[in-house]
């Protein structure tokens, strides 16, 4: 999957637990989104969440042998893109 391709993936995974706890998104969602301790309002819970849905689409674990930092929506993405498609 390309960066893009992934970027829009976490945007509706996003979207989705704002319907599920009945919200609706006040912001857009960017690359440079901060994703916790921001006012996008996702916990832990739910980025972990993002987290098993994006291994799931991309067959990628990239935490396997442990936490990787990020603190952006692009910062995820990179975890999980194909470099070569980008």
């Amino acid at each position: 999957m390309t960066k893009h391709e992934i970027i829009e993936k976490i945007r509706k995974s996003i979207e989705r637990i704002f319907a599920e706890n009945g919200h609706q998104m006040a912001q857009s969602v960017a690359e440079d989104t901060v994703l916790i301790e921001s006012h996008l309002g996702i916990d832990s819970l739910d980025l972990a969440a993002i987290v098993v849905e994006l291994s799931e689409v991309t067959g990628k674990d990239p935490f396997q042998n442990g936490f990787i930092e990020f603190r952006t929506v692009g910062e995820l993405s990179d975890l999980y893109c194909d470099k070569s498609g980008s």
